[in-house]
Order: structure tokens, then C-alpha cells, then sequence
């Protein structure tokens, strides 16, 4: 079974996206890059977001939107500014009828690298092994594709495990309930 998964990095000034194929146990690389919004308004900001998402999905054709979460950071303004590029990117999916599944960065980085605290360089490096890669992507680009790594594999568990949906706020305890 084949499905295209949508990997989303939110971003005010770059949003970094990935777009995977899985095809049964094997994610392809199809495409990734960053969305760049220069130095406009916020609104223009958010709309070259939306738009760019928009499009992507309308040229890659995925059957899922993977977003990670906004992570609390001591500066609100910046917390703001995310939480605002993020609503973007999801309503953008949103739009077009697709699933939307949120992952903390440390999910993410626990289902690609193995440890929860890994830094973007492990990342980076992990996704190119993973995807087959002959370099390592941009660091927000490789942030949506591991992003849309994360879905995959989470959602390959939860099928495994009897759940036709991966639901990632519970899915710790489900494994440690599994295998008691």
C-alpha cells in the first residue's frame, strides 16, 4: 500500500517542508525545500505560507499533512510569530481535505534518530540515510521530511497494533498497555 505524506517545519521566515512516498515498509524521497517569506508584513507572510503549502499539495497530491507542534520558547513574540506559520500551513491542508497529524519535535526526532534530544545535525544526517540521499537536505527541509518520517512510522505501529489511526497523544502508553 502506497500512501504520500506531507511533512511541515512551520516557520515566520522559512517553513521547511518534505514530501515522502511510502510505499509498505519503504519511504521515498519525492521532494523538499523551504518556503521563504522575506521580510513583509505578517500577513503577507502568512499567505506566502498558505499559498506555498497550497501548492505543494496540489502538485504532490498527499494523503496526509504531518506538522510539528510549537514548542514553548521563552520569547512569546516567537512563540506567536510559530504558532501563526503553523495555523497557516495546516489550514492550508485543512483546505484541501487532508488529515492533519501533529508531532512534538521530540517525537520526531525519537521516531528518525532514536533519541528525543538529538540535534539538527543527527537529523539531517539520519534523513539522508533513511531516504537514501546522495547529500544531506537544508535544515528546515530536512526538519519536514522527518517530520513526514515520523507520521510514517507512527502510523506503520499503530496499523500493526489493530489502529487504523495514529494517535500520537497516546500512542506511549498503548505500547507499554501492548506489551505488559
Amino acid at each position: 500500500m502506497s500512501s504520500i505524506v506531507i511533512g511541515i517545519d512551520p516557520g515566520s521566515r522559512f517553513t521547511g517542508y518534505g514530501i515522502i512516498e511510502y510505499i509498505g515498509n519503504t519511504p521515498n524521497y519525492l521532494g523538499s525545500g523551504c518556503i521563504k517569506t522575506g521580510d513583509g508584513d505578517l500577513a503577507s507572510k502568512l499567505k506566502i505560507i498558505y499559498d506555498g503549502v497550497y501548492s505543494l499539495i496540489e502538485q504532490f497530491h498527499p494523503t496526509a499533512m504531518a506538522v510539528e507542534e510549537t514548542f514553548l520558547s521563552k520569547n512569546v513574540q516567537s512563540t506567536v510569530k510559530l504558532s501563526e506559520a503553523r495555523a497557516s500551513a495546516i489550514v492550508a491542508g485543512a483546505n484541501l481535505g487532508l488529515s492533519v497529524f501533529e508531532y512534538t519535535p521530540m517525537q520526531i526526532k525519537q521516531a528518525v534518530v532514536g533519541y528525543g534530544w538529538a540535534e539538527k545535525e543527527q537529523v539531517q544526517y539520519m534523513v539522508k540515510r533513511i531516504l537514501r540521499l546522495s547529500g544531506n537536505p537544508q535544515a528546515d527541509a530536512a526538519d519536514g521530511l522527518a517530520c513526514a518520517l515520523c507520521h510514517c512510522f507512527t502510523n506503520q505501529i499503530t496499523t500493526a497494533m489493530g489502529n487504523e489511526v495514529a494517535d500520537t497523544s497516546s500512542i506511549h502508553g498503548r505500547l507499554q498497555n501492548k506489551f505488559k
